[in-house]
């Protein structure tokens, strides 16, 4: 009896997801290469995944490593039917996503699984989900990078101690971070900051650990902290939202829920990552070290002020709540 149930559990799902008796090819856009973590854990792990509850009703076409589209040019591409889904990195957006850059914030989350609950739940209603689908595509899961931590030439604790440094960062948010603790902000292309570091251009970094090999900056730093939260980077995983809603709605209801397993995933295999790195950097003698509780003090009391430069740069009616309701989320 249990076996004939799941045959016609089986066979309800196939003509479920059907779409008159074809099948759906997304084309996907992804800036990042098919060897990176959010990849492997990630977008490709979901594609696979989809593929196969759907029993091939969706199928997808990916365009890895800005194949298709630029980092910049994922969401234009998708609205001009270039393609069907995209990987957005929403820094990358932040002009047509702006309330989406609240993830850059310093001071939130302290891991990628809590960030990613907090960043899940408000893509699933609110202004965040209503600002993506003004956009014309429609979210499906998101989830974030570990928390930013300094990769220095020297010990950086006290605010004193980042006087004067010239910080690489990511973005304008970030940058106000840079400065809020004394340093200099200097926007630098990843692929160049292993140069600029190695040449002295620059003092410091603010990069997630678990991206630090694909950019191999461990060989030219000798401190790094590890518990410390100066911002995140968040992806959104998006179809064009004309393309979502004509699915059938259990396949619209299939394809939400790998999402949230997908990002829940992806989530915490960055977290084990960073704590298989950390160890290997102790082994080659990279000081890898917390904060103390005094120095965390000191520096959230510094960094107090960039989310109210954030609120008033926005300039959006929504912003202020939305930072409370981030707020909430990641129980700060």
């Amino acid at each position: 009896m249990k076996l004939m149930t799941t045959c016609l559990a089986a066979v309800t799902a196939a003509l479920t997801f059907a779409t008159a008796g074809q099948a759906e090819t997304l084309r996907l856009g992804d800036f990042q290469s098919t060897s990176h973590i959010v990849s492997v854990e990630g977008t490709t792990k979901w594609m696979a995944a989809v593929e196969e509850a759907t029993d091939g009703a969706i199928t997808f076409q990916h365009f890895p490593s800005q194949q298709a589209a630029k980092s910049k040019a994922q969401l234009d591409a998708v609205n001009n039917g270039i393609l069907d889904a995209a990987l957005l990195g929403t820094p990358y957006h932040a002009d047509v996503l702006p309330l989406n850059s609240v993830v850059a914030l310093p001071g939130f989350y302290t891991t990628a699984e809590q960030g990613t609950k907090a960043l899940q739940a408000m893509l699933k209603d609110g202004p965040l989900r209503e600002e993506i689908l003004a956009a014309g595509v429609t979210p499906i899961f998101g989830f974030v990078l570990p928390p930013y931590q300094v990769l220095a030439k020297a010990r950086l604790g006290q605010p004193a101690d980042w006087d004067a440094q010239d910080i690489r960062t990511s973005g304008s948010t970030q940058a106000m971070t840079a400065r809020a603790l004394g340093g200099v902000g200097i926007s630098i292309p990843g692929p160049e900051v292993y140069t600029a570091v190695e040449r002295g251009r620059l003092d410091a970094v603010l990069f997630p650990l678990a991206s630090v090999p694909g950019y191999k900056l461990n060989e030219v730093v000798s401190h790094i902290s590890t518990n410390g939260s100066f911002g995140g980077y968040s992806f959104v995983m998006v179809i064009r939202s004309d393309l979502f809603d004509g699915l059938p709605e259990g396949t619209q209801a299939e394809l939400l829920r790998l999402g949230d397993e997908s990002a829940l995933h992806v989530a915490q295999a960055q977290d084990a990552s960073v704590s298989e790195l950390i160890e290997e950097w102790k082994a080659e003698g990279i000081d890898t070290y917390e904060f103390t509780d005094e120095e965390l003090t000191a520096v959230k009391d510094a960094l107090s002020a960039v989310s109210l430069d954030w609120v008033e740069r926005i300039k959006s009616d929504n912003a202020q709540a939305v930072l409370d309701a981030y707020a909430a989320q990641t129980s700060q």
